[in-house]
């Protein structure tokens, strides 16, 4: 294997990077300052206008007619992540990068159309399902990298994930919830986000395909402004020690663009440097247990057992 010199780049010039939640936070950060490195970009977003008014400002703000593509898309829906592929698919015949950065914590115990707690279905089975049906694309466009966004929180999974409560019924009962049930939630879907990972990237060694996760710290963004009162409040406190949104941005984007992780997969950093997270998140049979667990809650077939 050849030395990697520190600090070179992996030519973004006209690859195509697809990137959830990009319409604000570390996600819209992240997208503009990767299509100022030349790459073209697709949003995938719910909101049409919002992306729209992105889209714009990426090419007004990157310097030169970046191409930008608004794809519609609801991260809870299973039926929205597979139509949305279907014209990702049909539209490029190369996809570079994905980046699965969309993300959510719901204070209230919510099922989406398919059955799933509303958390664990935007954080973890949406990006799962995504990324394997653009999986076969990756390949066919290697080298290629898929990156998700984890967090520091997935240490405060310190059980790791209940599979035997994967709808999260115990952690959202009143006295539960009152004592942060919603937050342990939203901490194991961060945890499952690292072992998939993992496990991805050890399904796809030998393909070309990399597969990475990191921690962005705490950032000032709108997450989790919608979750009532005490949410918010709890949020305006936290911004006045968090980052910005483009500091936190800073290692998706080196993630996205630098050759000092080619020969790395599977892996969680932080601050662009790889870091250890928690015991359970590097427990390989809860793993592959994700692994089976998610093939079921999206109705895979075996095909996708590589």
């Amino acid at each position: 294997m050849n030395k990697i010199k520190t600090g070179s780049k992996w030519d973004l010039n006209g690859k195509f990077v697809i990137i959830t939640g990009a319409t604000s936070g570390i996600g819209l950060a992240a997208a503009k300052a990767i299509a100022a490195h030349g790459a073209n970009i697709g949003i995938v977003a719910r909101n049409e206008a919002k992306a729209n008014e992105i889209a714009k400002q990426i090419n007004d703000l990157s310097g030169r007619e970046a191409v930008v593509d608004v794809f519609l898309a609801d991260m809870a829906s299973q039926q929205s992540i597979r139509q949305v592929a279907k014209v990702i698919l049909a539209k490029f015949p190369r996809v570079d990068v994905l980046i699965n950065n969309a993300g959510a914590l719901f204070q209230n115990h919510q099922l989406t159309d398919d059955g799933i707690e509303m958390t664990w279905a935007v954080n973890h089975v949406g990006p799962f399902l995504l990324t394997m049906l653009l999986l076969n694309r990756l390949k066919e466009s290697a080298p290629a990298r898929i990156i998700t966004t984890a967090s520091h929180g997935h240490k405060m999974a310190k059980m790791g994930i209940n599979f035997n409560d994967l709808g999260a019924e115990q952690l959202y009962r009143p006295l539960k919830k009152l004592t942060g049930g919603p937050t342990v939630r939203y901490s194991q879907t961060k945890l499952a986000n690292i072992l998939f990972t993992a496990e991805l990237g050890k399904r796809l060694e030998g393909t070309g395909v990399t597969t990475y996760c990191f921690d962005p710290g705490l950032v000032a963004t709108n997450f989790n402004q919608n979750n009532g009162m005490l949410a918010s409040a709890t949020m305006a406190v936290m911004k006045m020690f968090s980052r910005s949104p483009e500091k936190g941005a800073e290692t998706l984007v080196w993630l996205t663009e630098t050759d000092e992780i080619s020969h790395q997969t599977g892996q969680y950093y932080a601050d662009k440097k790889v870091e250890l997270p928690s015991v359970p998140a590097r427990d390989m049979k809860a793993a592959y247990r994700l692994w089976n667990v998610s093939k079921e809650q999206t109705l895979l077939t075996d095909r996708f057992d590589m």
